[in-house]
């Protein structure tokens, strides 16, 4: 099995909201851009909560540009691991990424959204119950997870955006 590692987080002093992934996929490494795989949805959603519906097609730079100026950041919860292929299903021997030391340089940071199952379940149990900000489980955009609709999904990541100072 190939071992994998994240990418650096994407994260100013003005981030409020930080979407925590598990360990990008394949597509995303071969890219070294978060949420690179044509049918993830993450660009969607998020476009959604930030009420820019076109997101997904501006080019790489311009979309993390639209997330730092409304205050959103990018990390994983695994800073390395091993994985044959892209799914979170096959991830074995983790080393999680240092949550804690990024949250305490966040100092406007409001909400932490997991993205997926694997990174709620991996970065609960980094985090504890003594983490500040709010922890919400969103569904992963993973074109792997077509159990709930784009819709659904949708409604759910919603919930970020009190977080942002959006209704």
């Amino acid at each position: 099995m190939n071992r994998k590692a994240s990418f650096a987080p994407i994260v100013d002093v003005r981030t409020r909201v930080l979407i925590l992934g598990s360990l990008p996929g394949d597509a995303s490494l071969s890219a070294a851009r978060y949420y690179a795989h044509p049918r993830n949805r993450f660009w969607h959603l998020v476009g959604a909560v930030m009420r820019q519906p076109n997101l997904p097609d501006f080019d790489y730079d311009a979309r993390l540009g639209c997330l730092s100026d409304r205050g959103i950041g990018l990390w994983d919860v695994v800073k390395s691991g091993s994985r044959k292929g892209s799914l979170d299903a096959a991830l074995r021997d983790v080393e999680g990424n240092d949550l804690a030391a990024l949250i305490a340089s966040l100092p406007d940071l409001r909400a932490i959204g997991f993205n997926g199952g694997t990174a709620a379940r991996i970065g609960r149990k980094q985090l504890g119950d003594s983490v500040g900000p709010a922890l919400l489980d969103l569904p992963s955009s993973s074109p792997a997870h077509a159990a709930m609709s784009l819709a659904e999904k949708t409604t759910r990541w919603l919930a970020l955006r009190p977080y942002l100072g959006l209704s």
